[in-house]
């Protein structure tokens, strides 16, 4: 196991986003996401090591637009469709729990990095 040097993100999203989800087209009863559903599609954020309250308040103000828009396209890429981009909405849509420490258990494989393009996440049909 190795010591990452960062601390982590863990956004899930609250039941208000998947009723936002559930609107984006007409389905009925069972064919609603579920708040149960949707958690399995949580995403983990990596970000520099914070080991204060304030310093993880500082970087959710930050960055909370960065985290929303990218949970908010992972279901509709038409920001036409997505409600205001603030922090009411962020706290509203997104649950977020932050670990301090991130460790790496892949005893082999290195870490390895590659700059995040949004088409990766979209376009899955090429997969």
């Amino acid at each position: 196991m190795k010591l990452v040097n960062r601390s982590a993100l863990s956004v899930r999203p609250r039941q208000p986003f998947v009723d936002w989800i559930n609107s984006l087209e007409a389905t009925e009863g069972e064919d609603d996401l579920t708040l149960e559903d949707a958690e399995r599609e949580s995403t983990i954020y990596l970000i520099p090591e914070m080991d204060t309250e304030d310093a993880l308040r500082a970087c959710l103000h930050e960055r909370f637009a960065d985290i929303l828009e990218n949970e908010l396209s992972a279901w509709e890429e038409n920001s036409r469709h997505w409600p205001d981009i603030n922090e009411v909405t962020f706290e509203f849509f997104l649950r977020v729990e932050h670990s301090y420490l991130c460790v790496d258990m892949d005893e082999e494989a290195s870490l390895e990095q590659s700059d995040f393009e949004d088409d990766l996440l979209l376009d899955t049909d090429e997969l």
